[in-house]
């Protein structure tokens, strides 16, 4: 399935979030990461987060069943591109 995640955590902490996002998807914007994910490490991502949240920040992660659901365009250099040629 493919995976856009969005989080708002204090400044310090932003940092604490990316990095257990990359692990499962590409960083693409401040705040926001996105790519395909595996149904168990979606899971593991929403676990982990979940245990990373202090009261007043929140992750949204929104779902989709597949990349071709998704009308995604991008103006400038896309950040993406760079991982799909690995």
């Amino acid at each position: 399935m493919y995976v856009v995640m969005v989080y708002d955590l204090e400044a310090e902490r932003t940092q604490k979030a990316l990095k257990i996002g990359r692990r499962y998807l590409t960083h693409v914007q401040n705040s926001v990461l996105e790519g395909e994910i595996s149904e168990g490490d979606l899971a593991q991502l929403k676990n982990e987060i979940d245990d990373l949240l202090k009261p007043g920040e929140s992750t949204i992660i929104y779902e989709l069943s597949s990349d071709t659901l998704l009308n995604r365009t991008v103006y400038g250099e896309d950040p993406t591109e760079d991982q799909r040629f690995l």
